[in-house]
Parts: C-alpha cells; sequence; structure tokens
C-alpha cells in the first residue's frame, strides 16, 4: 500500500509517501481501507516528537518515531474483520481512531473505536470528525458539565475543536462566545456563539464578562489572566497550544495550570480526551441528526501530506484540515 511514513523526527519535510505493507489483521482487529483521513495539532507534535519531555513520558518513542506512519483520525470502508469482532463487517463505512490513518489501509485502535459513518456525511466530513470532536465534547458535556442557561468562553472558536465545541454547547442552550480572527466572525456567529470577539481588534482578557467555563484551545493568553474571566466556581479548561521546539511546551503549561489551581477559587484543568467507541458513536448520532457538522478547511491528496501539515502546525486553518487517500 501507499503511505506517508518518516523514520526520524522533525517537521513535515521528513514525511514521505512510500510503499509500506498492509496492516497484518489480529482476532481483535478491524482493517479499514482509508479514504480520507483528518489532521490535528496531536499529528505533528507526534511528528516532532514534542515537546521533547514528551518522548522521555512513554508512546511517542525517545530516539526516533514509535509510529512510521503517520496520521490518527480515518474514515473509510471495513476491509477485513479479526475472528473476536462483533457489530461491524466487511462493506460498513465507518469513522474511527486509526493509528497510521495517513495510508491506503490502517487497523482501528484502541479496539472497538470506531462508529458508523452518517450516510450524509461524505468521507472526508467523517474524517474531520474522530480527535477534534471527541475533544470538544470532553470538554462541554464531561469537565465543565455545562447547561442550558451558563456561559463559557471559547478560544480558538474557528479551529477543529473549537468549531465542534462551539455547536454543542449551543445545542445545549449554554451562551457561547467565541474568540477567533477577523476573517471567521461570521462562521463562528454561524455555528451557534450568541457573542464573537475578533482578536485583532479586541482584548478580551479586558472584558468585564464572567463566564462558567473557558476552553482555551490556542495558548497564548496566560492562565492567571484567562482565569479571571471566570465566574466564582468556574472552570477553565487547557487543551494544547505551543510552538515547535519547546522542551516542555503544553506540559508544562498543563502543570502550571494544575499548581495554580491549587491556590484559586476557580478549576483549572488539562483537557484529556481518550479514544474510544461510546462517544464517537454519540457525535455519529448528532451528526446524522444534522446537529452537529463539520468544519473543512480546503482539502488535500496524500502525496501533499507534508504541505497539508504545515498548514496545521502553523495555527490558522479555518475548521478541519483533511487529506483524501485513493
Amino acid at each position: 500500500m501507499k503511505a506517508i511514513v518518516q523514520d526520524r523526527f522533525g517537521p513535515p519535510d521528513v514525511l514521505r509517501l512510500a510503499d509500506a505493507d498492509v496492516p497484518r489483521v489480529g482476532a481483535g482487529d478491524v482493517l479499514v481501507r482509508v479514504r480520507a483521513a483528518g489532521l490535528n495539532p496531536y499529528d505533528w507534535h507526534m511528528l516532532r516528537g514534542d515537546p521533547y519531555v514528551a518522548r522521555l513520558m512513554g508512546g511517542v518513542g525517545v530516539w526516533r518515531p514509535r509510529s512510521r506512519v503517520a496520521g490518527l483520525d480515518a474514515a473509510g470502508t471495513v476491509e477485513a474483520v479479526g475472528a473476536d469482532v462483533d457489530g461491524v463487517e466487511v462493506g460498513d463505512d465507518v469513522l474511527a481512531f486509526c493509528p497510521g490513518a495517513l495510508a491506503e489501509y490502517a487497523l482501528v485502535g484502541p479496539p472497538g473505536a470506531w462508529a458508523p459513518k452518517p450516510a450524509n456525511l461524505t468521507f472526508e466530513q467523517a474524517a474531520a470528525v474522530p480527535l477534534a470532536a471527541l475533544t470538544a465534547l470532553r470538554a462541554v458535556r464531561d469537565a465543565a458539565g455545562l447547561t442550558a442557561g451558563q456561559r463559557l468562553l471559547v478560544n480558538g472558536a474557528a479551529g477543529g475543536i473549537g468549531t465542534f465545541a462551539v455547536q454543542l454547547a449551543a445545542g445545549l442552550g449554554v451562551e457561547v462566545t467565541g474568540v477567533c480572527s477577523a476573517r471567521n466572525v461570521e462562521l463562528v456567529r454561524s455555528l451557534g456563539a450568541a457573542h464573537v470577539v475578533d482578536y485583532e481588534a479586541q482584548d478580551v482578557l479586558g472584558s468585564a464578562e464572567r463566564y462558567d467555563a473557558i476552553l482555551d484551545n490556542v495558548g497564548n493568553l496566560p492562565a492567571h489572566r484567562l482565569r479571571r474571566l471566570l465566574a466564582p466556581g468556574g472552570i477553565l479548561l487547557l487543551n494544547g497550544g505551543g510552538a515547535p521546539g519547546r522542551v516542555f511546551g503544553a506540559v508544562g503549561r498543563f502543570a502550571g495550570g494544575a499548581a495554580l489551581g491549587l491556590v484559586v477559587r476557580q478549576r483549572i484543568r488539562p483537557l484529556v480526551a481518550k479514544p474510544n467507541g461510546a462517544d464517537l458513536r454519540t457525535l455519529a448520532g448528532l451528526l446524522e441528526a444534522g446537529s452537529l457538522v463539520p468544519v473543512l478547511d480546503r482539502g488535500w491528496a496524500l502525496p501533499e501530506a507534508a504541505d497539508a501539515l504545515r498548514q496545521v502546525e502553523a495555527g490558522h486553518a479555518r475548521g478541519k484540515v483533511v487529506v483524501t487517500i485513493g
């Protein structure tokens, strides 16, 4: 099969299109013929082994990448099913977590981390869903526990996670304020935000408003200043951020936020979302009902994967960047 591979850590330039073996299907495996793969900031962190401290924490590799084929989010058609797998059959269209998704074939992982592809979505739209939408669901429903009438501030509202978070919260009756650039103001408003802040024209930190929850997808604003926008008992969710080439990067930001949370009234938490099938199926239901809609940036072909990831790394994608395969 054709795949996007990397033999060492580095910038997107280290990626190359090459021949690779089709993954072997074990008893508990599901093999997907990938039609489209969605890209996330997670992918460039894995590509670079960044922040460097992450290499010592396991899962990435120390001197070279643990996973040779890049990518995680996939949508495609089930090609083979292991003997111990129930609920999915060859020929089913799915959206899934597939480590090594930037290839013609990939295995679902962890086991069961798939959902039926809604018929009203293209493969490209479906590939935009897994990590970004699941993270947004985790933020709105679980970590913040938001309900109708509460107030949420989303920093990075026009990005992959932000566009899903705005829709999910607005669908619950939450009053959402989105922070984005001028070119994305109307997009964020169309997704359900009651208020939109153009960060190029207005300093959100100077606002007198108070929020029950803040979802920070960018990491460009200090946690100790963001938390001052919280209502008493509110929660600040820190979700990644940071530029390449850092020793601690987001890990240091998470640790600093947790330490601050010990001495202030508000809660400050890193946002952690683990791949799982149950949440993917919840999201698939919302997508099929039309209450959740993926927002796509421009599309890319598999040989252009390095350029696509370079766009994600630059931090200015509008919604999700997706690579079409095959």
